[in-house]
């Protein structure tokens, strides 16, 4: 630098300026003071690649991704990609797809004047991406109130790899139920109450977005899942007619049940005896020997009920004095109710209807 020595003497017009010290600036090589960092970006999202360099003369700034030169807007004006003027990389959208992923990949900046050159820390580029379709969507559960209970789904393919959270009715649901467990795309209840019953949706989520499975049912029944009701009565059944037994149910919406009627401890053979499509039993051709105990037997995946009813059969008398016949029902809860009836054709006695049986 020149520097200037004040003037000592007051008398002379003019001063004279001496230099003191005289060095010219010195040029320097490129050094990056300001490295690119990695990026995560959506797809047709913009994204900045920093980088910053130093030297004297100011260094060229040049980017490579994968070994290969970038080119920008300045070779060609068409170009999606800018060089700004401090030397970072800027995306006006990122570019990927199945056809090609022309941003995505590892990036370095390169400065250079002539006295060398400078190159950067390596920077990926990655495009985040989330799919639609589930790999797994959940599908229906039913238990027994008390039970426990697994949701799962497999998130969409995504990357990042897409976390995973649940809705109950359009509401999000929290872990801070000590009963609730989230963990791999899994949603277990530890010990269903009916409340928990409700539509679940799994949901996916990463920088991309969320994505919703289709919704999936947990039904939850109480002990056994069966609501039954029905009215006992009693009805008059001679030799050579048809009896009738049958099951008065009422079943909660759910899994699949099998119905069967069994005489003591053997099934029913298939000579007189029919089960109904809708599980009535029709004995047909009445005979003494088939008296005696008869149960309807129901059960599914969340549980078994059954209920015995004693069938008693006379011999052909009086029509006008035709005996009594009562199947009786267990009175306990969740039992089934079991009803037998004289076919229309036969004109009983005076009925007896007894109480209703409790509901589940």
């Amino acid at each position: 630098m020149c520097a200037c020595t004040p003037c000592m003497n007051t008398y002379r017009h003019e001063c004279i300026c001496a230099c003191q010290g005289m060095h010219p600036l010195e040029d320097t090589a490129p050094r990056i003071v300001e490295h690119p960092t990695d990026v995560l970006v959506s797809k047709g999202e913009p994204a900045t690649l920093s980088c910053k360099a130093e030297g004297r003369p100011p260094p060229v700034v040049e980017w490579y991704k994968d070994g290969e030169r970038v080119e920008t807007d300045r070779e060609d004006p068409r170009s999606h990609r800018t060089l700004l003027p401090g030397g970072s990389l800027f995306f006006l959208r990122i570019l990927h797809g199945r056809r090609g992923k022309p941003d995505e990949g590892v990036y370095v900046c390169v400065a250079r004047n002539y006295l060398g050159e400078a190159t950067s820390r390596n920077a990926s580029l990655e495009v985040a991406v989330l799919r639609d379709d589930f790999r797994q969507p959940p599908g229906d559960v039913v238990v027994a109130a008390g039970e426990p209970a697994v949701l799962e789904c497999v998130p969409p393919r995504g990357h990042p790899e897409p976390s995973v959270s649940w809705k109950k009715n359009g509401v999000r649901v929290s872990d801070r139920d000590e009963r609730l467990t989230i963990r791999g795309g899994k949603l277990m209840v530890a010990s269903t109450h009916k409340s928990d019953a409700g539509v679940y949706v799994c949901v996916a989520t990463n920088v991309v977005g969320e994505r919703d499975s289709e919704p999936a049912e947990l039904v939850v029944f109480g002990a056994w899942g069966f609501n039954f009701w029905g009215v006992r009565e009693v009805g008059a059944i001679l030799v050579g007619l048809t009896a009738i037994l049958q099951s008065a149910q009422h079943l909660a919406r759910g899994p699949t049940t099998r119905w069967c009627w069994w005489r003591g401890r053997r099934s029913l053979p298939a000579r007189r005896w029919e089960v109904l499509p809708d599980n009535t039993l029709r004995i047909s051709r009445l005979q003494v020997e088939d008296e005696g105990t008869y149960t309807c037997v129901a059960d599914n995946s969340v549980g078994r009920s059954e209920a015995s009813g004693t069938l008693t059969v006379h011999g052909k008398g009086d029509p006008g004095e035709h005996p009594w016949v009562l199947v009786e029902c267990p009175g306990k809860p969740l039992s089934l109710p079991t009803l037998l009836q004289c076919p229309p054709s036969l004109s009983p006695g005076p009925m007896t209807k007894l109480s209703p049986l409790a509901r589940a």
